[in-house]
């Protein structure tokens, strides 16, 4: 009979501290890596971001270039139709509902005022129960405050004119970018194909196919969802005779491509313009549209087209669209799912990867750990 081997607590303790270094000097390589990257971005944003608004303007339009192309269509000859015909698109619909807000500018104007007469009525009359006095001296702070940032607002002119030249700029980038990938952009993968070599250019070539199609899904999907947003919340603010409801649907369908926040954005704008335009019981029910949308595409359509696409839960959704806003604003929360999105797919494509190389014949622990089961069962035989 073997005698047992008394477990040295000392030992183990000294491995599993062992294995935390480990682990931890390999988390914070990580947290350097990622802060490096991160820092690299928000230097070169101006150069990262119409890059990434070009490729997601891409995965829409490479279907139908790629489909003209097979019908015999040169590829120059069918990037630019479908070129034209995408800012053909943009500038038409400017084009139809500029008309719309110049028109109903007086009528809505009018309409206002007397909507804020009657929400001054119903803070004197309702269950507030204000004084004229209080309302008075509210509006009157609120005119201080005002005259007190004109210095800021004049001096923000100036960076408004600098932010617009930038954005026609970024446009026209944009678009160029969006050309050059439609048009080239089948011949990019078997070029880095070439250049990486064998082993790495099949890595890289289905990473980025897999990016490719998460993108395409996105994008596709989310203008389906957004398309749906629009069109129950314009119906809805027509048959409640709200004027502007074309323009506030186009201008829910835009903010649709900002999962969940943007569709809440562009409801509380069209309540406040039912509000001073109609009355507060037509408010309500705007609002109760703006919510029934809002649930529409938080449980139902998000979840189900989304998660069919790029396989993310909603609460990752969220929290990329806030860390995306608070980082770099509007522009942030567009590109936070996307950059999720690829995240993902390279963790799993990566994983995937480890699955592969893994001998299903070696035993699943280190010898660390394999040390600390020994430890443990010669422990067990003891007791």
């Amino acid at each position: 009979m073997s005698t047992p081997t008394v477990r040295d607590r000392a030992v183990v303790i000294d491995q599993a501290f062992a294995v935390l270094q480990r682990w931890g000097l390999r988390l914070v390589v990580l947290a350097a890596a990622v802060y490096v990257l991160g820092w690299i971005v928000g230097h070169l944003w101006m150069v990262f971001f119409p890059l990434s608004l070009a490729l997601l303007v891409a995965t829409v339009l490479a279907p139908p270039v790629t489909w003209l192309r097979r019908h015999k269509v040169p590829s120059g000859l069918a990037a630019a139709l479908v070129m034209i015909g995408f800012i053909a698109a943009i500038v038409g619909a400017i084009a139809v509902l500029t008309p719309q807000v110049a028109g109903q500018a007086p009528a809505i104007a009018s309409q206002a005022s007397d909507g804020l007469q009657r929400v001054r009525d119903w803070l004197t009359d309702g269950p507030l129960q204000l004084s004229d006095g209080q309302i008075t001296r509210a509006i009157s702070a609120v005119q201080d405050k005002l005259q007190e940032s004109a210095a800021a607002i004049s001096s923000g002119i100036f960076s408004t004119l600098s932010a617009a030249t930038n954005a026609v700029i970024n446009l026209v980038l944009v678009l160029m970018l969006t050309f050059f990938f439609v048009k080239d952009g089948h011949r990019f993968l078997p070029w880095l194909a070439t250049l990486g070599g064998r082993r790495a250019g099949e890595h890289v070539t289905e990473l980025l196919s897999r990016t490719w199609n998460t993108l395409g899904g996105f994008i596709r999907t989310q203008t389906l969802v957004a398309f749906i947003d629009a069109v129950i919340i314009g119906v809805g603010l027509a048959i409640l005779g709200v004027p502007l409801a074309i323009p506030l649907a186009v201008i829910t369908f835009f903010g649709g491509y900002i999962p969940i926040v943007g569709a809440f954005v562009s409801g509380i704008l069209a309540v406040l313009v039912t509000l001073v335009t109609n009355d507060f019981k037509a408010a309500v029910i705007a609002a109760l549209i703006v919510l029934g949308v809002q649930q529409l595409e938080g449980n139902v359509l998000s979840p189900w087209l989304q998660g069919k696409n790029m396989n993310l839960h909603a609460g990752v959704v969220l929290l990329s669209v806030t860390a995306g806003g608070t980082l770099f604003g509007v522009t942030g929360a567009f590109l936070a799912v996307p950059v999720a999105a690829t995240t993902a797919v390279l963790l799993r494509y990566v994983n995937e990867q480890i699955d592969d190389g893994v001998d299903p014949e070696a035993p699943p622990e280190d010898s660390h750990a394999a040390a600390l089961l020994a430890e443990g069962k010669v422990a067990d035989d003891v007791g």
